[in-house]
């Protein structure tokens, strides 16, 4: 490792070498906006020309220019009026040119989702205010996430994803650069409740599928970056609808000395969830909290804290319930009368204190200390008796659609008492001196995590009163009436947990133009982390390339390559049985990923083509089963596999004026599980023994190693669109359309081995609209009236959820009948529904 680490310290030694810049006239200089805030990320470049550069999170950019040539500089970024300014230097001169950006008025804000890629990380910026028009059942960031390239959901109800292959349990979320956690217990998507995120606070979001930088953390897939407001004046937002409501609030006091965002949300899916075929009374209440209050103590010094509580609630008192299921010429119907209930709680609140220090122009120092605290309940004791009966499907049959025989009944008893408690504190510095031409960051953090699980749950199946399993024969027993009852499934465990860990980083960017006029950005890191339950050191290197050739065309390549690696929380360490597995190790991949970007017109409008090919390599992976939303980890095993796929992204003014985008993924992913085999026998014929072989002599036995397994979420293709239209010289009429595509996805019964769940679900389809007027447009408001006259904008939405009435297939529910025959039942997700929504501005 000592040598690891000497080679490393010796690369950052000899790299800045390797960069070099042109003596050539140079702009320097500020941008600001009307409000003097810096506006971070603006673009500046050469009109019709290529190369260009973007300014720092100060809104300071230094540019370098041909001499002696009269020249236009553009300044231009998402949501502001472009600025150009002639300009003529001689060779060596420096100019000093200061620039104010003014914010583009629109009727409506536009659902914006440009590749504006941080030249110096593979991060990609997207507009917030999208996520207002989003036509969605759960709302928020999430789902415009899922409307990108290499993302992928397959569940309207929850905000969780995946990205290229990984799982939920594999994204990075960050606010203000501070860690976000989840609840642990859910395992279905109408459990979920509020996601931390809340769009009315946002200002800005950067995502990225893959390749990012070391600055980030230690997961596999993603990373997901949101920065709050940081509010110069005061504004208000109301939002209603038939799914709950919103308000915040923001303003800034005493000169800007301080200044404030609060936010409280409140979301019920009753009206949602009462579609679903299990029928019966559904009580979700969903209500948070969060506010963030900024400190400007001097030009040098700034403290801020941000606070989150939520508190989610999810009871049902299920009552029946009618599926039919099958094929065309062989079709069943499921119907089950349900005692009992459930009732599941989530209490979530987080502190986070930042002080952030200035010594100088270039650089910038945080101290961060959070604290992060979950507690859990999921209680329920529902008994379900159930009939499985077969359907005629004989079209001329006076029966067509009814059932014409029974093929078995039974009960199954269903029981938990789960409670988990968690605690995450950490204390981190982060450090920034940002240049012109280069960026030095690292960072340190340590975090104590403490855990405390209690699991006690149960599944208790009865067919035709026949006890499944089955128990022992007591025959000849001194007390035949008393005998052990199995369970079909039963976890019951008790584990307290203290884990200390470490990380650290280092990372330099260098920024450079060479002498045929290409651009060039250079970025390198490496992560530290040590996880303390396993006692156990990793090393991640990462570096990226970008290259912006001086062609016609706007053309930016970029390749990426890197070490990720992914500690346990607590999840990954968990058996089925609820006990904790001691020798679990980190999971890491090897990923390699090259991109393009190409700026394009066409119709005499502007486009921005994103391609994106990429291969990751797992040599430690701990194998997993999906149900619905929750990941059951098998902690007693290791795997070896792979992600590779190319993404594609088309994004621009589809309609005159309106920003639209379209996806398109191809992937695949497997993994090998290791020391995995079964057995079979062969009789005396050769013939493989089977149920229905009437030769069952054994004359040899067969091991098979099954190898490459599709993983649970190995999906060949994935497509999303999101399409806004308007009625021509009435823009304030839009319509907004957001189309999900999703291929089949692995699964497999309960209780089996990973190499069993190769089946495949039918594919994921939606289609969600949207209708919106706006009623008062910022800046022709003309009203007299005390309170209309301080309102900015108004709009109201007419929603229609899954517009087709596709079943889309979430999970299944597994019966048997009286031949321990098991049925694998479809569960449904929700259907074409409507939803009215009412945002005021102020």
């Amino acid at each position: 490792m000592v040598l690891t680490v000497r080679k490393c310290l010796l690369f950052f030694i000899l790299l800045p070498l390797l960069v070099f810049a042109q003596q050539k006239g140079t702009v320097t200089g500020r941008i600001t906006d009307e409000r003097g805030k810096p506006v971070e990320l603006t673009n500046i470049s050469l009109l019709n020309a290529p190369g260009g550069i973007t300014s720092d999170f100060r809104g300071r950019y230094e540019f370098q220019v041909p001499s002696d040539t009269l020249l236009t500089i553009a300044f231009t970024f998402v949501g502001y009026k472009p600025h150009y300014q002639n300009i003529r230097l001689v060779s060596g001169e420096i100019m000093q040119l200061d620039v104010m950006l003014f914010t583009t008025a629109t009727v409506l804000p536009d659902a914006v989702v440009r590749d504006e890629r941080l030249k110096r990380s593979s991060m990609m910026r997207i507009d917030p205010k999208s996520a207002q028009l989003l036509p969605t059942v759960s709302g928020g960031i999430e789902d415009l996430i899922k409307t990108l390239p290499g993302v992928s959901s397959n569940n309207e109800l929850s905000s969780q994803y995946t990205v290229r292959g990984g799982n939920f349990d594999e994204n990075l979320v960050y606010v203000n650069g501070i860690e976000i956690y989840k609840p642990f217990l859910i395992r279905a998507g109408q459990q979920e409740g509020l996601s931390f995120l809340n769009s009315a606070l946002v200002s800005g979001i950067s995502f990225s599928a893959g390749g990012f930088a070391a600055e980030y953390g230690d997961k596999l897939s993603s990373v997901l970056d949101i920065t709050y407001k940081k509010p110069t004046e005061s504004a208000s937002s109301v939002m209603l609808s038939l799914l709950g409501a919103d308000i915040h609030t923001e303003g800034a006091l005493k000169n800007n000395k301080m200044n404030y965002l609060f936010g409280a949300r409140y979301k019920t899916t009753q009206y949602i969830l009462n579609a679903l075929e299990t029928k019966g009374q559904y009580r979700p209440d969903f209500v948070d909290i969060q506010s963030l209050i900024n400190f400007n103590l001097s030009q040098d010094w700034e403290i801020s804290f941000l606070g989150y509580y939520a508190r989610n609630e999810y009871k049902l008192i299920p009552e029946t319930r009618t599926t039919d299921f099958g094929t065309i010429k062989e079709a069943y119907r499921l119907t089950i009368y349900f005692d009992g209930q459930e009732v599941d709680k989530y209490s979530t609140g987080m502190g986070a204190l930042t002080i952030t220090h200035r010594p100088n122009k270039e650089t910038e120092l945080k101290l961060i200390a959070s604290a992060f605290s979950t507690i859990e309940t999921e209680t329920y004791d529902i008994k379900g008796q159930y009939w499985i009966g077969r359907l005629e499907t004989a079209p001329g049959s006076e029966q067509f659609g009814n059932v014409v025989q029974s093929q078995g009944v039974g009960t199954f008893l269903d029981h938990a008492r789960n409670y988990f408690d968690a605690t995450v504190l950490n204390i981190e510095h982060k450090g920034t001196i940002a240049k012109m031409r280069s960026a030095l960051k690292w960072g340190a953090r340590y975090q104590f995590q403490r855990i405390n699980d209690r699991m006690n749950e149960w599944e208790l199946l009865d067919s035709a009163g026949f006890t499944l399993p089955r128990p022992i024969d007591d025959i000849g027993s001194t007390n035949p009436n008393r005998n052990d009852l199995v369970l079909n499934q039963v976890a019951r465990s008790h584990n307290v947990l203290d884990v200390h860990n470490l990380n650290a980083f280092l990372q330099q960017s260098w920024n450079f133009i060479d002498t045929k006029n290409i651009a060039y950005t250079l970025t390198a890191g490496l992560r530290m982390n040590y996880w303390g339950f396993a006692n156990e050191w990793m090393l991640s290197p990462r570096i990226s390339a970008t290259i912006k050739p001086d062609w016609n065309r706007n053309t930016l390549f970029r390749l990426a390559v890197g070490v990720y690696t992914q500690s346990p929380f607590y999840r990954e360490m968990r058996l089925f049985d609820g006990m904790l597995h001691p020798d679990v190790r980190s999971q890491r991949s090897y990923q390699l990923v090259g991109a393009s970007d190409v700026d394009f017109t066409a119709w005499n409008r502007p486009f921005v083509f994103t391609s994106e090919i990429y291969y990751k390599y797992f040599d430690r992976l701990i194998p997993y089963e999906v149900d619905n939303v929750r990941i059951r980890y098998y902690a007693d095993q290791q795997s070896k596999g792979y992600a590779t796929g190319i993404d594609f992204k088309v994004n621009g003014e589809f309609v005159t004026g309106i920003e639209s985008w379209a996806s398109l993924s191809f992937m695949t992913t497997s993994e090998d599980v290791q020391g995995d085999f079964y057995d079979y026998y062969v009789n005396t014929d050769g013939d493989r023994i089977g149920f229905l072989t009437e030769n069952k002599t054994v004359a040899d036995t067969v091991r098979v190693f099954p190898g490459m397994i599709p993983r649970p979420t190995d999906q060949l293709v994935q497509f999303s669109l999101f399409f806004q239209d308007y009625i021509p010289y009435y823009p304030s009429f839009r319509v907004h359309l957001k189309l999900l595509f999703g291929s089949r996805l692995p699964f497999g019964p309960p209780n089996t081995e990973r190499y069993q769940q190769t089946r495949r679900m039918p594919e994921y389809r939606r289609v969600d609209i949207g209708f919106s007027k706006q009623l008062i447009i910022e800046g022709s408001n003309k009203s007299q009236n005390a309170v209309l006259q301080h309102i900015k904008n108004m709009w109201v939405s007419l929603e229609v959820f899954n517009l087709l009435q596709i079943n889309n297939t979430i999970s299944y529910i597994w019966v048997k009948d009286v031949n321990n025959i098991q049925y694998g039942v479809p569960n449904y997700l929700t259907p074409r529904q409507l939803n009215l929504k009412f945002v005021v501005e102020f």
